[in-house]
């Protein structure tokens, strides 16, 4: 069998479409890249993609005009052909998965996850109407252990097994096609497996040639490209003196798991009890197996979350009297003049709000350096964050549209109540940075950041009360105040 495998090269699975099936699957790229990514400045990716993606696909050059107008946004309207076209293929019939599995080994080629070209896949993916767990699964057994280990069969333990098959199967078709990537020297991705041990279990996959391309040095220098210096990755990097006004940045783990893509949740403000740790508010998180929580300027929001929780129970108190539940509390949220006893306590919450907002902006810009040079290695990320830690994801996404070769990191962000600016061209900018979505979570009637924000609120618009009125696909509003109180 080794024998056969070295005679017999493998043949990338986008190659073993017919001649109709491969243009589809082109086009389809191709338009969706538009679709996606119209903007001037993401031209140079989409044209690089297109091209390195016909001659992935074995493609004749004489297609490669056709796929670059497709690209440049001609054609949109044979979207639903191209996708039946493609799914008519013999090769699509059983497993259509093999479109994702395939898009990913081209978009891993060079030990480089481009947060757009995942947004790709996604979209790709939703066209052909694959399940998007389909490329988790994809993107997850990249990393997991040939090795397989025993587990009770709970009912818990019963999910992880099938998903664990689910795993297996496909593991095959992607270990066949990254073999076969750039003259068989390709990826060994394994989540901390040494390569030798790699190549010793992939040799009964695909035989010896493929297997030793596995343990290669090219190997080993994706798997580091893509994971980071040492593969240290973000809980790594350590700040090792003051930065400006920043005393305290560290990442912190909140999963054990390794993932192609990662997700830095940062947290607004701490206080004594419950959320007294930066971890507790993303305990039920579950966006990626690989996440992080950034721990930032702890002394000052604990100062700032005892002062919310100290005007808070003074709001409390001063509703006691029946009366004023129906009068303060309904009209609190559009009053001009707010009622004298929160007036009274303002003091204990105006300085720590201010401090916060000045440092939450200074650390915004130091994530932005810190994402730019690639302590996360070359891997999607997605940030989320909540009051001053979606502040901090805002002017970290500001500082990154300044600088250059700052595209392709950033998947998907997600603010909730923010206090920034909600006039739409403050954000424009970010669309530049932001591949995927930038969701902005509002209530209208979050009393409590309309008060800390109340001499500045009458004068400009404040995204987490309302939405942002900005024309772009990325941009997606959430109004929260069902499920905010």
């Amino acid at each position: 069998a080794e024998e056969a495998a070295e005679k017999e090269p493998c043949v990338l699975l986008g190659q073993q479409l017919g001649d109709p099936g491969r243009f589809a699957y082109a086009a389809l790229c191709g338009i969706s890249l538009a679709q996606l990514f119209p903007e001037k400045e993401q031209s140079s990716f989409r044209t690089e993609f297109i091209e390195g993606f016909v001659k992935w696909l074995d493609l004749p050059e004489a297609v490669l005009p056709a796929m670059t107008a497709f690209a440049s946004g001609l054609g949109s309207e044979g979207t639903e052909t191209f996708a039946q076209i493609l799914l008519k293929d013999p090769i699509l019939n059983e497993n259509p998965v093999v479109i994702t599995q395939d898009l990913l080994s081209f978009s891993l080629r060079d030990g480089y996850y481009d947060a757009r070209a995942r947004v790709l896949i996604c979209h790709v993916t939703w066209l052909l109407r694959i399940p998007l767990e389909d490329l988790e699964v994809l993107e997850e057994s990249l990393l997991e252990s040939l090795k397989e280990q025993k587990e009770e069969e709970s009912e818990t333990a019963e999910v992880s097994r099938k998903k664990k098959e689910k795993r297996k199967k496909l593991k095959q078709y992607l270990l066949i096609s990254l073999a076969a990537v750039g003259g068989g020297t390709m990826i060994g991705l394994t989540g901390g497996l040494a390569a030798p041990l790699v190549a010793a279990g992939a040799a009964t996959i695909i035989g010896s040639a493929g297997a030793a391309a596995l343990g290669s040095t090219a190997g080993i220098a994706v798997m580091a490209s893509l994971f980071g210096a040492a593969g240290a990755g973000l809980t790594g990097y350590k700040m090792k003196k003051r930065v400006g006004a920043i005393e305290e940045f560290e990442f912190l783990p909140l999963t054990e798991g390794k993932q192609l893509h990662i997700t830095i949740a940062i947290t607004g403000w701490l206080c004594t009890g419950k959320y007294g740790s930066f971890t507790a508010p993303w305990s039920s998180m579950l966006r990626s197996s690989e996440q992080y929580c950034l721990a930032w300027e702890s002394k000052y929001l604990m100062e700032l979350g005892n002062a919310l929780d100290s005007l808070l129970n003074s709001f409390v108190n001063m509703m006691a009297q029946e009366a004023l539940k129906f009068t303060v509390l309904s009209g609190i949220v559009t009053a001009l003049t707010w009622p004298a006893s929160l007036l009274t306590v303002a003091s204990v919450i105006d300085n720590p709000w201010g401090v916060c907002l000045h440092r939450s902006a200074e650390v915004g810009k130091h994530l932005a350096h810190i994402l730019l040079s690639r302590q996360q290695g070359k891997r999607p990320v997605t940030l989320i964050g909540f009051s001053l830690g979606a502040r901090v994801i805002y002017f970290c996404l500001q500082e990154m549209a300044r600088e250059k070769d700052s595209q392709g990191i950033i998947e998907d962000v997600v603010l909730l109540g923010a206090p920034v600016e909600g006039e739409a061209k403050y954000w424009k900018a970010i669309t530049k940075v932001v591949s995927g979505r930038i969701i902005n979570g509002y209530c209208r009637g979050d009393w409590l950041l309309r008060f800390v924000y109340r001499t500045s609120s009458i004068q400009i618009n404040v995204a987490g009360l309302q939405p942002v009125d900005l024309d772009d696909r990325r941009m997606v509003n959430m109004d929260l105040s069902s499920v905010v109180s």
